[in-house]
């Protein structure tokens, strides 16, 4: 027990000094902990033994998933999902095929589904090529389609694996149960994901003490991982899919504090477990070494099969990515000439039903009018926000177009990491050649990693899109988003001051609000140790207004994720600064 704590602890400070130093280096965490790993795994008293891939499965990439589902940026990504998901499932698909029919013919007794199963271990990508991405520049959208791929084609490679090694035990390989047991699996993992993530939501709204709340949310990725696996779905989409939809409702449910819990909390686990399984990645070279020399007499064959398997995922992405740049350059240009004509219609559409009467019997939208005049104020803003929407994903693809250079990184960003080296562990104990199969996997992942990973810094500076991107909100953004918060509290002072209440519901001294109310809707000052809790207490209320209107910016899509988090964490330190002087506890 001593020696494995000691190991634990060992692990901890390697992988945070790794971390730490490494970019200083000019290297990757994940390449530098890999190469530390196995420079260890040559010492002569060094002996490793082999991970439960079990460990990884189910202990590692459920929570890595389930934390990079959270903070996706969810509008980005909404405008970017075909794309996605095309080189999350399609693009997978297809490797897949075609690598399992160029291993079934170099490795004749291999069989048809464990060829396509190999296929499938090689076919996911890595989200370690966004952290390199976002360092350099790269453009934000290039960055959310790298992201949402490796995010979601590990679930598709994992169930492709399930069912061709499903096939193998059966000796036959039944191509409709194969697309029904895919289906199903995704099917499944939607629904428990959702619900699983909603009723995250619903628990943790109630529980007020922010590490407690954080606590809870270590379990979530398993509770949404386990069942689904055990109903036959594929339970890391279902961990995404909670993911998604605890990253999505965090900032109207959760307090500050327990926002703030989660990032600093969530990211340090991220660090660890990712860390951890590039580590042992370089510790298992040694053994995968010798247990080829022993039984494939020799490292040679493993070698050109992956070089060559390396060559056809590069091959068969480049081929996909470029199709795939011409036909969203087409659909955006087309959706530039017309879209935005039909938009204009719309909205003046829109705008004269908003002030038709009630009685007529349909409005310009297409709809009967309803009399409630609340109920016909809330159609029309729906319309409104719809439009808005509309109008901001144009504005989005033509500040953002993909050219030839992003599809070249997109490209070039396919590396290949911990999902790779976890389902090649699993492999069958009786499958033919097991041992040159684990090895042909760890070749193309740290090969991957180590050509891929180094140069990807240079390709982007080659192509000149090292400078696309600010590494934060543009100040533009920042101080759009800033006047819309101070006019939505300027309104709210106006329109109504009995609504502007303290936490407890209370009504503030007769004419505060009035008075003094101003004094917050404009920039604050360095100034505030003479405020009494009347005013401090007024000041959380503004901060709620300001907090409310920025949720209603989310769902407009006029501004970025990046810009609209910043803006949130702005607000939530100024409401945690506040509650300190208050004396309240998280």
């Amino acid at each position: 027990m001593t020696d494995q704590l000691v190991i634990a602890l060992t692990f901890v400070i390697v992988i945070a000094l790794t971390t730490a130093v490494a970019p200083r280096l000019g290297i990757a965490g994940p390449l530098a902990l890999v190469a530390i790993g196995a420079g260890v795994s040559l010492l002569p008293f060094m002996h490793i033994d082999p991970i439960d891939p079990e460990i990884i499965l189910v202990g590692v990439l459920p929570p890595l998933l389930y934390s990079a589902a959270v903070s996706l940026p969810a509008i980005e990504f909404r405008r970017d999902f075909r794309p996605i998901a095309g080189l999350s499932v399609l693009l997978v698909l297809v490797s897949a095929l075609a690598l399992g029919l160029f291993f079934f013919w170099a490795i004749p007794d291999l069989g048809l589904a464990l060829s396509i199963g190999l296929g499938a271990i090689l076919s996911p990508t890595d989200a370690v090529a966004t952290t390199i991405a976002k360092r350099l520049g790269i453009s934000p959208r290039v960055i959310t389609i790298v992201e949402g791929e490796s995010l979601l084609n590990d679930a598709t490679a994992l169930v492709l694996l399930r069912t061709a090694v499903a096939a193998f035990a059966a000796g036959a390989v039944s191509w409709g149960a194969a697309v029904g047991s895919f289906a199903w699996g995704v099917f499944l993992a939607l629904i428990i994901g959702g619900l699983v993530g909603y009723l995250n939501l619903l628990v943790r709204e109630r529980v007020s003490h922010s590490a407690a709340n954080t606590a809870i949310s270590f379990v979530v990725p398993f509770i949404a991982y386990l069942p689904t696996e055990h109903l036959g779905g594929s339970g890391l989409v279902a961990a995404v899919v909670a993911g998604i939809v605890t990253g999505q409702g965090a900032a109207r449910r959760f307090t500050p504090e327990q926002r703030l819990s989660d990032e600093l909390n969530w990211r340090t686990i991220e660090l660890m477990l990712e860390g951890a399984v590039f580590l042992l990645m370089g510790l298992e070279l040694k053994e995968i070494v010798a247990a080829n020399i022993s039984a494939e007499r020799g490292l040679g064959h493993g070698l050109a099969l992956a070089g060559i398997a390396f060559l056809i995922l590069i091959a068969v992405r480049g081929l996909y990515v470029t199709v795939l740049i011409a036909l969203q350059s087409r659909s955006s240009r087309r959706a530039e000439a017309q879209g935005r004509e039909r938009l204009d219609h719309f909205a003046e559409r829109v705008e004269h039903a908003a002030t038709r009467s009630a009685d007529e019997p349909v409005s310009a939208l297409g709809r009967r009018l309803p009399s409630d005049p609340e109920r016909r104020e809330k159609m029309v803003g729906i319309a409104r926000r719809r439009i808005s929407r509309a109008i901001a994903d144009l504005d989005y693809y033509r500040a953002s177009p993909l050219g030839w250079r992003h599809g070249s990184i997109i490209v070039w960003s396919g590396m290949r990491g911990v999902v790779t080296l976890a389902a090649a562990q699993t492999l069958p104990a009786d499958a033919p050649h097991r041992h040159l199969l684990v090895l042909i996997a760890f070749l193309v992942a740290a090969g991957s990693l180590l050509l891929q990973g180094t140069t990807l810094p240079r390709v982007a500076r080659m192509l000149k899109l090292t400078s696309e991107a600010p590494a934060g909100p543009s100040a533009a953004e920042e101080r759009a988003i800033d006047d819309e918060l101070r006019a939505a509290a300027s309104r709210e002072l106006v329109a109504d001051t009995a609504a502007i209440v303290r936490r407890d519901g209370s009504r503030f001294p007769e004419g505060l609000v009035e008075r003094v109310g101003a004094r917050f809707t404009t920039p604050p000052d360095d100034d505030t140790s003479t405020l009494g809790r009347d005013l401090i207490e007024l000041r959380l209320a503004m901060i709620g207004i300001m907090r409310r209107r920025l949720l209603e910016l989310s769902s407009e899509g006029t501004y970025s994720t990046v810009a609209l988090r910043h803006a949130l964490a702005e607000l939530d330190a100024d409401e945690i600064s506040i509650q300190l002087r208050l004396g309240d506890r998280a």
